[in-house]
């Protein structure tokens, strides 16, 4: 298995010791709490750079080294950050051209973080002589185990530096205009290009009507931002940097394709926030772990849990209080999607700025008996109990697809619906179907290899990019069940609508055609009825109600399960399967409920011999999730509801290696909610 392996699960969090130079007690008495929490794990020197460079050219890195070696000497490692996320006030004033630039043509003033041109040559040598300073004294320190790259890198730059990178992005991607011209459609509108030098990137105040210009902005800002995280670290490297690097992603952050980035880094990492206790905390444990699955997926290896919150932070609309066993309960869950570690933001409380009340470890006041603090000390000893789980992975048969490029495209093609065409919605619907079957699923883009799954679902897949066709086609051909959905491959990635009928290039593989779709006001439904003597007579036998979308096909080889109830297009296939080589196709063509979705697939996983990793019903608001070694399995089982659930396990079948406070097992398991059993199994 590829990945990094540390030695250990890492239990820390951000830590900023340069807010507290006046308060040397502070300092001491912080290694000791974060002993007793079991913490061996703190990032470093995130926003540090005026006290690492507080005048051009001068260095100052010796306080950073006395903080390294006083923790390596306490059994605490260092995540090593390279201070990019925000520079210092001297280098905006020297240099301007570093402050971004905003689509009405305005420049920043200094100020926030990630205020700065990803393209300018100043700023990339200003971040080369800083990393490349820090590399050459921390690199080989035996306490630096991870290179942290910047921090959440966001936002993009309209400024003439970054407009001409992006002439020569799409010069060399074209060739010439007169191909970019065609694939951008520009004859609409007598919107066509005489030379590069006229593009512009898609802005109110100019072209906003070329799609194909919109999405090779969006790739372009992506490709940027993966050029400059390759810049630093290839930085690092040039003298002599050897310990692996990371760069922490965000939730469901639209502005980058994260798939591309992440092949600069060593080890995927990212930052989970949710809104805890805001609705039902089963449906925020599935939000969540979706997220968990796609950083996974992304290199199908243990990720890192970056940041997260111990008690509330101070930005969101409403910042509410962990209940307790939440951060238990959170922190564990990360661990059992295949997360190396649970790491915070952050160690201690700082007295002022933005983040002051945002949750800690430490709070201000600073003493052992406060709840939070006490509740990270027990997810400490949690992951000491876990530690064989270090690095193990996670295995799954079942993949959902959901594409970046192919949200970019829904989002900006202008019907059939413009507003909610809801994709990350409808990606969920099939991964909470898979999960409530008690399965593992990846969560891929569709640049990624589906071979080797059992079942792939490719929810809305609007755009059709990469080959996917080609994949899909292979896929089946050889045996694999696939799940196609209403509005896909009606794009290619330019965003040309395909000709001669779609889905582009698959209408074999699904046996259909679509024809037409229907788009439904809010409020308005439709319902999906079982096709009473089918094939499959009684895998649905009743009826689902459905909204917002309705696709209208006329099939070929394709066999209908299900029709619509209402509508001219009663009676009309509304769920069709296609036997295709020695695989199946599946058609669902209208947006369905839940329920739907969770009995279709719970037939589907029987037909293609997938079980849960336990023999028995599993209760909606319990997740189930499998990590394994090479001759062992790791079962993760989680309560998510507010009440206590029972489970008919046979106990004795395994080896409890891990239980919360107050889980009961016996004959049966009782986990009380937010409780969590791990389960050893010998394969």
């Amino acid at each position: 298995m590829d990945g990094v392996k540390f030695n250990h699960l890492l239990h820390g969090g951000d830590y900023n010791p340069e807010q507290w130079f006046d308060y040397p007690e502070i300092l001491k008495d912080d290694i000791r709490m974060m002993k007793k929490a079991r913490i061996n794990t703190v990032s470093l020197g995130i926003f540090a750079w005026c006290k690492l460079e507080p005048v051009e050219g001068v260095y100052d890195f010796d306080w950073l080294a006395e903080i390294i070696d006083r923790l390596y000497e306490n059994g605490i490692s260092v995540n090593l950050a390279t201070p990019s996320g925000a520079r210092p006030h001297w280098m905006a004033d020297r240099y301007p051209e570093i402050l971004r630039v905003n689509m009405d043509g305005s420049r920043n003033h200094f100020g926030m973080r990630h205020n700065h041109c990803y393209t300018s040559p100043v700023y990339r040598r200003k971040v080369r002589e800083m990393n490349q300073a820090l590399a050459a004294r921390f690199d080989s320190h035996p306490g630096v185990i991870l290179w942290h790259v910047s921090n959440e890198y966001g936002g993009e730059c309209y400024c003439p530096l970054c407009q001409q990178a992006f002439r020569g992005w799409l010069k060399e991607k074209y060739g010439s205009v007169e191909e970019l011209n065609r694939r951008w459609y520009t004859a609409f509108w007598s919107h066509t290009y005489d030379t590069f030098d006229q593009v512009e990137p898609p802005m109110p105040t100019g072209e906003m009507a070329i799609h194909g210009l919109y999405l090779d902005w969006k790739r372009f800002v992506s490709d940027q931002v993966g050029d400059f995280l390759r810049s630093e670290v290839e930085a690092l490297r040039e003298v002599g940097a050897k310990k692996p690097v990371t760069t922490n992603f965000m939730y469901n952050f639209q502005e980058y394709n994260y798939h591309k980035i992440a092949k600069f880094v060593d080890v995927v990492s990212w930052d989970n926030y949710p809104t805890w206790h805001r609705k039902q905390e089963r449906l925020t444990a599935m939000d969540t772990g979706i997220q968990h699955d796609i950083m996974r997926s992304m290199k199908k290896a243990p990720f890192l849990l970056m940041e997260s919150c111990p008690s509330p932070t101070n930005w969101q609309p409403v910042n509410k209080l962990r209940r307790p066993g939440m951060v238990e309960a959170a922190s564990l869950q990360a661990v059992a999607h295949g997360s190396d570690s649970v790491l915070y933001f952050q160690i201690r409380k700082g007295r002022g700025g933005f983040e002051k009340f945002h949750g800690a470890v430490i709070d201000h006041y600073g003493k052992e008996d406060d709840r939070t603090y006490q509740e990270c000390c027990q997810v400490g000893e949690d992951l000491i109990r876990l530690s064989e789980c270090n690095h193990t992975w996670v295995k799954a048969d079942a993949a959902v697809i959901f594409d970046w490029e192919n949200w970019w495209a829904i989002d900006e093609s202008k019907g059939p619906r413009n507003q909610g065409m809801y994709y990350k919605e409808t990606v969920e619907k099939s991964y909470y179907a898979f999960r409530k079957q008690g399965l593992n699923v990846d969560v891929l883009d569709m640049e990624q290899s589906i071979e080797g799954y059992r079942i792939v679902a490719a929810p809305l897949v609007y755009m059709f990019r990469a080959g996917f066709e080609a994949q899909v086609r292979k896929f089946v051909e050889e045996g694999g069940i696939f799940i196609l959905t209403y509005w896909s491959g009606v794009v290619d990635e330019n965003d040309l609508c395909f000709l001669g009928g779609t889905p582009g290039g698959l209408m074999d593989v699904m046996g259909l055609r679509s024809t037409e779709i229907d788009g439904l006001y809010d409020g308005e439904s439709n319902y999906l009825c079982p096709v009473q003597g089918s094939v499959d007579a009684g895998m649905l036998s009743r009826n689902y109600r459905c909204e917002h979308l309705c696709q209208l096909v006329e099939v070929s080889t394709a066999v209908p399960l299900m029709v619509y109830g209402d509508e001219f297009y009663q009676g009309t296939p509304a769920l069709t399967v296609n036997q295709y080589g020695k695989g199946k196709a599946y058609y669902i063509c209208a947006d369905a409920e839940q329920s739907f979705y969770d009995d279709l697939y719970r037939n589907i996983c029987k037909e293609a011999g997938l079980k849960a990793p336990i023999p028995c019903f599993v209760p909606e608001g319990v997740e189930i999730t499998t990590r394994e070694s090479e001759d062992t399995q790791y079962i993760f089982i989680q309560n998510y509801n507010r009440t206590d659930v029972k489970l008919p396990i046979r106990v004795n079948d395994y080896e409890v290696i891990f239980q919360s406070e107050g889980v009961k097992t016996g004959g049966a398991i009782t986990l009380r909610k937010f409780n969590t059993v791990v389960l050893k199994n010998r394969k």
